[in-house]
């Protein structure tokens, strides 16, 4: 906890000019700490005068650090449907683990999910912990959350990982909590330093910069990962062993009582589906013009998507919206019309297998990742294209 001690503070306002989250501010002279406060010391480190101390210590180390091992993988059913981040992570998993010499394990709870374990070792697993009982069929915080903490409390994986859906993270935070451990939430990248950590990255500051998280000192490692930016990876005629593990409902399960579930009709279109996807910024000038990408789009019976810019400045629908606050798409084209390429909407489209710029600036960010870059005015280059697709 941070401690002011106000007769040293001479109000040179360095403590509130080093805070990033407005924690500490200065009024009459006078420190004062905020609700925004996060206890990060930013402001201790700043302070010449020692007007500012922290009146606890810092946590060492988990004991034992080295008995943790392999990576885990948190699969997502609903009503009987194998989510596909669940494979997705796998993939991620298998590379992972093969870094570190470690082996994958997948927990999956449910009723009738016995059929998902093969799936889930053709898909990179090693062992499939299964716990399948009929007031698991639902997910539902509080049993989840103490049935796979036990199997991870059992077996101290190093690393374990979930998809970033409302699924995963409401389930997460309980889990990390439980272990004291950190989590780095809606990831877009994973891998394993050259000391064993794993290192999570993931839009911060808004989407402006992409910041690299490692948890040195506790365990497990945790991430959640959007869907849709890892690859899946079929490993056929692999061997695994199925764990089945005893679910029995415990009295704080009845906390929470599902009454009905209502499905919400999807409306719109599905991006994250699209092999290829058109899709638009603020550079093309005028709403009208999504026409014309809509035109090309429909050469490849693909779909049209948008930045955030053209969203907010309401020339189409949210739904259509690629990036961090969007959707996250991995289709095999990715044509980008007049967008600049910020962070925000790299990091739901990074992932394409084939990315097309065409912006008139040849200094956007956009080229740098683009697989092809048009630099020249879109309103000729995608009348051409259109007029030699036909």
């Amino acid at each position: 906890m941070i401690k002011l001690i106000l007769e040293k503070c001479i109000a040179c306002k360095l403590c509130e000019k080093a805070c990033l989250f407005g924690g500490i501010r200065i009024e009459n002279k006078i420190p004062i700490l905020t609700d925004l406060c996060t206890n990060c010391g930013a402001c201790i480190d700043v302070c010449k005068v020692g007007a500012i101390e922290s009146t606890g210590t810092k946590k060492g180390p988990v004991h034992n650090i080295g008995k943790y091992k392999d990576v885990f993988v948190i699969a997502e059913q609903r009503e009987g449907i194998l989510q596909p981040v669940t494979l997705e992570l796998l993939g991620k998993a298998r590379e992972l683990a093969d870094i570190r010499g470690a082996a994958v394990s997948a927990i999956i709870l449910g009723a009738d999910i016995k059929n998902f374990s093969d799936i889930l070792i053709q898909h990179g697993a090693d062992r499939v912990f299964v716990s399948e009982a009929k007031f698991l069929n639902y997910y539902r915080t509080i049993p989840y959350e103490r049935i796979i903490s036990g199997i991870i409390e059992e077996h101290k994986p190093e690393v374990v990982l979930v998809g970033a859906t409302t699924f995963g993270r409401d389930l997460a935070p309980r889990i990390a909590n439980r272990f004291r451990t950190g989590l780095t939430a809606d990831c877009t990248g994973l891998e394993i330093s050259d000391d064993g950590l794993l290192l999570q990255t993931r839009p911060a500051f808004g989407g402006n910069i992409m910041a690299t998280i490692t948890t040195p000192g506790h365990r497990p490692q945790m991430s959640t990962v959007r869907p849709g930016v890892m690859a899946v990876n079929l490993f056929s005629g692999r061997k695994g062993e199925v764990v089945n593990v005893s679910a029995v409902e415990a009295d704080e399960d009845s906390l929470v009582e599902i009454l009905s579930r209502v499905k919400k009709e999807k409306k719109g279109v599905l991006l994250e589906k699209a092999e290829v996807i058109v899709s638009g910024g603020r550079g093309i000038g005028d709403q009208k013009n999504f026409m014309m990408l809509e035109e090309l789009a429909s050469l490849f019976s693909g779909q049209v998507g948008a930045s955030r810019a053209v969203v907010d400045l309401g020339w189409i629908d949210h739904d259509r919206q690629v990036g961090q606050t969007g959707k996250t798409v991995k289709p095999r084209i990715y044509i980008a019309c007049g967008i600049s390429g910020a962070v925000q909407h790299l990091a739901g489209m990074q992932s394409s297998d084939v990315i097309i710029a065409i912006n008139k600036d040849s200094q956007a960010p956009i080229f740098q990742t683009a697989h092809f870059c048009l630099v020249g005015d879109m309103h000729k280059i995608i009348p051409e294209l259109i007029s030699q697709l036909q």
